[in-house]
């Protein structure tokens, strides 16, 4: 189908509608699960990023640092996110394409829509998570494959916005945080030596 949105690809409109469409013929039940996930699974991979950081207590200097790293890479990704959204102005499929029922609420205009911001945040702490832990890592990569997924299940974002936006994430991720590991490794020893609560391994003592 062909419908001339600025920058917006007619297979991504086309691909939105028909998702939309279907999430519409869903169970009340699946669409309610839908609408929590698509928030709750951002909730679920912070929580995994507090876990690799306790881990990382009981373990070397490298180890936290990538735990710390972590959530810096998240906050890096959004913030080029953030610039991108306003560069491109995207107004949100919900806003564009009239007629269509939404899971979630329209946000409202000047909220853009390219790239996704939730999956960007995804992408990222995927990557983050999967550097520290790799366990943990894996199961990280899979719920934030879902939450990029139900950004367009719910009617948020076109699929191009969701799969930019995760790729956008985990790119930068792999890329600044190896980068970063060594001067932060070496920032956690000293802080380390010093009896740094926070990061000190587990049942050592601080102090002198």
């Amino acid at each position: 189908m062909e419908n001339n949105i600025v920058d917006v690809p007619d297979v991504s409109a086309g691909w939105y509608l028909d998702v939309v469409r279907f999430a519409e013929s869903t169970p009340g039940w699946f669409r309610s699960f839908a609408g929590f996930f698509t928030e709750a699974a951002i909730v679920l991979l912070l929580a995994f990023m507090a876990a690799c950081w306790w881990r990382a207590r009981g373990s070397s200097a490298r180890s936290m640092a990538f735990a710390l790293l972590a959530p810096a890479g998240v906050a890096v990704a959004y913030s080029v996110s953030e610039v991108i959204k306003t560069v491109y102005e995207v107004e949100r499929p919900c806003r564009t394409l009239g007629g269509v029922v939404t899971i979630a609420e329209c946000p409202p205009p000047g909220d853009w829509s390219f790239p996704s911001n939730h999956s960007v945040i995804a992408g990222a702490a995927a990557i983050g998570i999967l550097l520290t832990w790799r366990a943990l890592g894996l199961a990280a990569l899979a719920l934030a494959t879902g939450a990029a997924a139900s950004r367009v299940f719910v009617g948020a974002h076109y699929p191009h916005d969701a799969m930019v936006g995760l790729t956008l994430g985990a790119l930068i991720a792999v890329t600044a945080i190896p980068l970063l590991s060594h001067p932060t490794t070496a920032l956690v020893d000293k802080l380390r030596s010093r009896g740094a609560t926070a990061i000190r391994p587990r049942g050592s003592r601080g102090g002198r």
